[in-house]
């Protein structure tokens, strides 16, 4: 967790990041003005970042992405950069970079959203990268990642009986190969591997009103990071302005089958002893609610 402010950044609530971090890949997920700060401070560096998923054209969720590409190009052959995002967003980091007249030692291709974009913006390490328009503003975008699913479980038992000793066959098994047992028979993956396991599922999705986007995004994800912007006692600030209430993301997300909310992008106007209302109120909707804590890590474990 980079950050999870709204409208700036503050003292100790920077504004609204987060890093996924898989197999020493890493995806960003909004870049506001200084979150390269909390890169060094958490000390995370930028060599394994390839992708970054930029939800829309506003200051608190752009302004520190020329930054953080200027960081990037310190290193020493650090690879292509995928950026994905709302129409403009190459626009923007083209004509930042020319007038800063700085040198980037790197490929960058952008995948900008259209009305006639498919559901995947992104094939990204063994899984996908999945985008929905919200309802906010402006054109705003959000974000679910797939991991790729898994083999069902091996039964050593089954392969056993079906002639496969222990050993190097029962891997080409697992890998889902079809193998020849010692008797000559073919024994395929599917007699040994139970049903197919889905892989992990992560939704990150701010800056928007409760919307059909937004639940498929939550839909079924083992952790979401939703904006809980306000309290309830600010609820028409939240609808004025196109964002929501803590308890209006933890509805969403408890409506969409998300296992864990995590909060984030909330109002400066909350001091960090305030967010224990947030909490409550997303919690009292959702029990597994929370409001972003700086720099916290959340591992996802397999769900199965």
């Amino acid at each position: 967790m980079l950050g999870y402010g709204g409208m700036m950044p503050m003292p100790l609530r920077m504004t609204t990041s987060v890093l996924l971090r898989r197999e020493g890949r890493m995806l960003l997920f909004d870049a506001g003005e200084g979150i390269q700060l909390s890169l060094k401070r958490g000390a995370l560096g930028v060599l394994g970042l390839d992708a970054v998923a930029i939800t829309h054209l506003h200051a608190d969720h752009l302004l520190g992405l020329p930054g953080i590409m200027m960081f990037r190009a310190q290193c020493d052959e650090p690879g292509p950069l995928k950026i994905v995002g709302p129409p403009g967003v190459g626009e923007f980091v083209r004509h930042t970079l020319d007038d800063l007249k700085y040198y980037i030692n790197y490929n960058v291709d952008f995948v900008e959203w259209s009305d006639k974009s498919g559901r995947v913006a992104l094939s990204w390490n063994t899984g996908v990268l999945i985008w929905e328009p919200l309802e906010h503003s402006t054109l705003c975008l959000g974000y679910r990642f797939e991991e790729g699913g898994r083999p069902g479980r091996f039964d050593p038992d089954r392969a056993t009986a079906l002639g496969v000793p222990p050993g190097p066959l029962r891997g080409l098994l697992q890998a889902g190969e079809t193998v020849v047992a010692a008797d000559g028979r073919e024994v395929r993956s599917s007699d040994v591997l139970g049903r197919p396991r889905r892989g992990r599922i992560v939704a990150y999705a701010t800056d928007t009103r409760p919307c059909a986007g937004l639940s498929r995004l939550c839909a079924g994800a083992d952790l979401a990071f939703v904006e809980g912007m306000f309290v309830e006692a600010h609820r028409d600030a939240a609808v004025e302005k196109r964002h929501m209430t803590a308890a209006e993301a933890g509805r969403a997300a408890r409506d969409a089958g998300a296992e864990r909310i995590v909060l984030v992008h909330v109002s400066p106007r909350y001091t960090l002893e305030d967010e224990a209302l947030l909490a409550a109120e997303a919690r009292a909707v959702h029990p597994n609610a929370e409001v972003a804590k700086p720099l916290e890590a959340y591992a996802i474990p397999l769900p199965d």
